[in-house]
């Protein structure tokens, strides 16, 4: 975690509320498990990323060890504006977190969202939805104890059934000093059901911070077509970034320059070849044959992967 962190506190630092400001629809990656590191947060910043969030970080463990704390988090000079993605069930354990991290990022945000099980079990993710005065009361122990007034505090949410709980929820938040909230537009139960970006609309029109919309976003036309039903703020997107980092720059699928460019970046971070590999076989999804899928997604070496790319790309 602290490799890099001398130059990221000297001046890096952003006030990611400007981007909002900015009157463009910001275009944001989403926390997500394993993918959203150091080097892919690098990799899509080059295609027109406003604004990276990290994968999520049980907050009680960042506190707690400093060895979670290395293998959890990396950043450096250039990774900014950036959010780091908390779990967390109570307030001063945030607060802690917020803390630590508030030299080396631009914000937190509390994940009130996920809904897999062991997250609910534990108390994190989408079962704080129905704990609106918790998340307000976490929201405002953050807001009272970080000094930097650009440090921002937002929440991801989902959303309930009855919607008016969901506007309940995110007033609450707005009056504790949420900067602002991201929401997925389906509730806990629902998988792969479609999106609710109605719901998104009618929260967007209750509230006077920042709204992101989430959710089955594949590309730069569903971004502006989600925009114009919501009328959010922001467009934070997931898989399909995963599918082609150049999305947001507006390339149909990847091209072999990010695929380049990714070679690059993850050699020069060091990252594990299960992670490299995994990247490319979602970026080369639309672009290769069955028969392609076949042969590149067994490989099992960096050197075996190299191979391959030179031979039918050109890429070294």
């Amino acid at each position: 975690m602290f490799g890099d962190i001398g130059e990221t506190k000297e001046c890096q630092l952003k006030d990611p509320m400007d981007l909002f400001h900015s009157g463009q629809v910001v275009k944001i990656c989403a926390p997500m498990v394993r993918y959203s590191k150091l080097a892919f947060r690098t990799l899509v910043r080059k295609y027109s990323c406003d604004l990276c969030y990290t994968p999520m970080i049980v907050a009680a463990d960042f506190v707690r060890s400093a060895k979670a704390r290395d293998s959890e988090f990396t950043t450096n000079k250039g990774d900014h504006p950036l959010i780091v993605q908390f779990a967390a069930k109570e307030a001063q354990v945030l607060c802690d977190a917020a803390r630590i991290i508030c030299p080396f990022a631009d914000g937190i945000d509390l994940n009130c969202g996920c809904p897999q099980r062991w997250a609910i079990s534990e108390g994190y993710g989408a079962c704080l939805i129905n704990k609106p005065e918790l998340v307000k009361d976490m929201v405002r122990h953050v807001r009272s104890q970080i000094d930097n007034p650009k440090f921002s505090v937002s929440i991801k949410i989902r959303i309930h059934e009855d919607l008016k709980k969901t506007v309940d929820l995110c007033q609450k938040a707005e009056a504790a000093g949420v900067s602002w909230i991201t929401v997925h537009g389906r509730s806990i139960e629902e998988r792969h059901q479609p999106v609710h970006y109605d719901a998104i609309k009618i929260i967007k029109q209750s509230m006077s911070i920042p709204i992101v919309a989430n959710g089955d976003i594949k590309t730069l036309k569903d971004a502006e077509n989600v925009h114009h039903l919501t009328e959010a703020d922001g467009i934070m997107v997931a898989r399909g970034l995963l599918a082609n980092p150049a999305m947001f720059a507006g390339y149909e699928e990847t091209p072999v320059q990010c695929i380049q460019d990714w070679v690059d970046i993850a050699l020069e971070h060091g990252t594990p070849f299960t992670c490299f590999h995994h990247h490319l076989m979602y970026m080369m999804e639309r672009i290769t044959s069955k028969q392609e899928k076949k042969v590149f997604n067994v490989l099992s070496s960096t050197s075996a992967v190299l191979d391959y790319l030179n031979d039918h790309y050109g890429v070294w």
